[in-house]
């Protein structure tokens, strides 16, 4: 259960509430449908195989995460969260590709709502980033997500025609730079660095700004115009 009382199949059913209400070309849309497969990946490997030493833990980490997506996604336009302007700003920008609205969603769900999302559910649940298995069962999501993202860019080479032109060559290069990996452990770092600042409020506080400004910026890279609109 997550911090608002949310299982895995309560969050499943909100992703596939928010796939029926937006257009297939939206980018929050493009977003929302690859964070849904994603996260029935997640219950699948709870509810089957002893994936996770702690399959709680897992549950509660990933309805608290979707719970910032939700948050962000209920908010007006005036008070997106800085990490996510960028992907809102632009969402219905056609001279963007799928893959960059895919890409930089999970930039900012990693890299901003992740971190929090962990020193969240640690303070709810008593525990801490140094228990054991909690480092363990984060790490075990990534051959999940990475299997994801590859489809995803699978996918967006099939709709290019695998051709790499002029046009789009430039953003090929820029997407070919983010990593699902990479974006993980950096949060894991960040999550580290927050849960050591939890005691010093106007700290941690100034930091998640910080670092809110800093992954918003790179979605914002990342949805470099890439067509003719």
């Amino acid at each position: 259960m997550g911090a608002t009382g949310a299982s895995l199949k309560d969050v499943v059913t909100r992703l596939r509430a928010i796939n029926d209400a937006l257009p297939s070309d939206d980018g929050a849309a493009v977003f929302n449908r690859m964070y849904l497969t994603v996260t029935e990946q997640v219950a699948a490997a709870l509810t089957g195989a002893q994936v996770f030493r702690n399959p709680a833990f897992m549950e509660h980490l990933d309805a608290t995460f979707a719970a910032l997506w939700f948050e962000t996604y209920d908010a007006p336009g005036d008070a997106v969260p800085n990490a996510w302007a960028p992907l809102f700003e632009h969402r219905h920008n056609r001279s963007l590709l799928p893959i960059q609205f895919a890409l930089a969603g999970m930039n900012s769900h990693i890299g901003h709502d992740l971190p929090v999302a962990v020193v969240r559910t640690c303070r709810e649940l008593s525990a801490s980033p140094d228990d054991a298995g909690v480092r363990e069962d984060y790490e075990a999501v990534n051959d999940l997500l990475a299997a994801c993202e590859s489809e995803v860019r699978r996918s967006f080479l099939n709709d290019v025609g695998q051709v790499v032109n002029e046009q789009v060559g430039p953003v090929v290069h820029l997407i070919s730079s983010w990593n699902i990996d990479k974006a993980r452990e950096v949060a894991w770092v960040n999550a580290e660095a927050l849960w050591t600042m939890r005691s010093i409020g106007f700290l941690a506080d100034r930091y998640e700004a910080a670092l809110a400004g800093t992954v918003g910026m790179a979605s914002r890279y990342l949805l470099t115009p890439a067509l003719a609109s």
